[in-house]
């Protein structure tokens, strides 16, 4: 084909020059990538949007996700390069070697592209039939692309010096303990990934409080190198993934996925005004609906417990009695069992806690029927707006500093 090129060139009288044939075939093969490129970009590409259009199928979804279609084009019209440069260029001239390397290299660099959005849809369509969690595979997607990235920046390093890849790789042998160093976080990254992967640590949406690094708030994204957390103050932590191993952290995911959010604070009430309850307070106290039940089954009890062992009553330690922190504490379980925003199928408990320089800490222990933060501060806040408003109701009195 160049012979007759030649031949038509001399039959216009054109003299066949070795820098006019030169240009004239980088020119064929320059107009031949433009032809290529147009056809492949503007008709088959805009063809294949339409038909996705009208109707989706996996075949052209795939085709038009990632990229891949321009992708594999341009690798197309690497392919074209080369060949063409075989066919119109004498392997003699300089322009031969320079179209060589660099259409090498174009298909190498874009054949990667391709390769990446080959294994990015493919991971994707996994995550979406098996439903598994997208983190663990992300580690191990960009765990495949660097090794294919270092492989394929070694094949253009040893094009460009027309040396052996092997010959390459025996040089950064030497190297060895540089390359450790640059790549340390990624290889803890990615060891890192596969312990959290396998342990089902933490995942996209986690809820994690880690104060090491001023974390507190959802992951948005688990990467081989860092994890991204969205504060709730709407500011980014990025936090080193082996960090998440290697550090103790709170993960409060479980706690969203049982559906209630744990209560869990004290009321300090003041020793001195703890006391027996009086039958005048017991009256007054029976026509509290919540406590009435209490009241009846109680006094019974005591009534018959104090009979069967003759207790002289007249005498305040001998026998059972009533207090005004115990019927609290009874009153505060059925309130809180009545309470429409607590979750009645979670742990219910109001308990007495070793008392301290600031009084009894009477802590209120219970879970909210939703984990929304607004929602779980507002029935919190509520509940103890209750509990200090009726303490007097029972002669108890809250600790007070001064």
């Amino acid at each position: 084909m160049k012979k007759y090129l030649i031949e038509f060139l001399k039959d216009i009288g054109i003299e066949p020059t070795f820098i006019t044939v030169s240009f004239i075939f980088i020119g064929i093969i320059v107009l031949t990538a433009i032809v290529v490129h147009i056809i492949l970009h503007k008709i088959i590409l805009k063809s294949i949007k339409r038909v996705d259009r009208k109707r989706h199928n996996f075949i052209t979804q795939s085709l038009l996700e990632y990229n891949l279609f321009q992708r594999l084009a341009l690798v197309f019209q690497g392919l074209v390069v080369y060949w063409q440069t075989s066919i119109w260029v004498d392997k003699q001239s300089v322009f031969y070697e320079i179209f060589q390397i660099f259409s090498l290299i174009w298909i190498s660099i874009f054949g990667l592209l391709s390769f990446y959005s080959i294994v990015d849809k493919s991971f994707k369509t996994l995550h979406n039939k098996t439903k598994t969690p997208f983190f663990a595979m992300q580690s191990v997607i960009q765990s495949i692309k660097l090794i294919f990235g270092i492989i394929c920046f070694i094949y253009v390093i040893s094009i460009v010096m027309d040396k052996s890849p092997v010959a390459i790789l025996s040089g950064l042998g030497a190297m060895s303990a540089v390359l450790m160093l640059v790549f340390k976080d990624t290889i803890l990254g990615f060891s890192a990934g596969l312990q959290l992967s396998t342990n089902k640590m933490v995942q996209v949406g986690d809820w994690i409080e880690m104060p090491k690094y001023g974390a507190d708030g959802d992951i948005i994204d688990i990467g081989l190198n860092v994890v991204k957390v969205r504060n709730f103050d709407k500011t980014i932590t990025t936090i080193p993934t082996y960090a998440l191993v290697s550090d103790s952290f709170k993960n409060w995911q479980g706690m969203r996925e049982s559906g209630g959010r744990r209560i869990k604070r004290a009321v300090l009430i003041d020793i001195n005004s703890i006391s027996f309850l009086s039958d005048e307070d017991i009256k007054r106290l029976e026509k509290a609906n919540l406590l009435m039940p209490y009241l009846h089954t109680k006094q019974s009890e005591i009534k018959n417990y104090n009979e069967s062992h003759n207790f002289d009553l007249s005498v305040a330690m001998n026998g059972r009695r009533l207090t005004n922190i115990g019927t609290l504490r009874a009153y505060l379980v059925t309130y809180l069992k009545n309470h429409p925003n607590i979750n009645k199928d979670m742990t219910i408990m109001v308990r007495q806690l070793a008392p301290n320089e600031y009084g009894i800490p009477l802590e209120i222990y219970c879970f909210t029927a939703t984990t929304v933060w607004i929602d779980y501060e507002n029935i919190q806040s509520d509940i103890f707006d209750h509990i200090y408003s009726i303490l007097k109701e029972f002669g108890i009195k809250p600790y007070q500093y001064g």
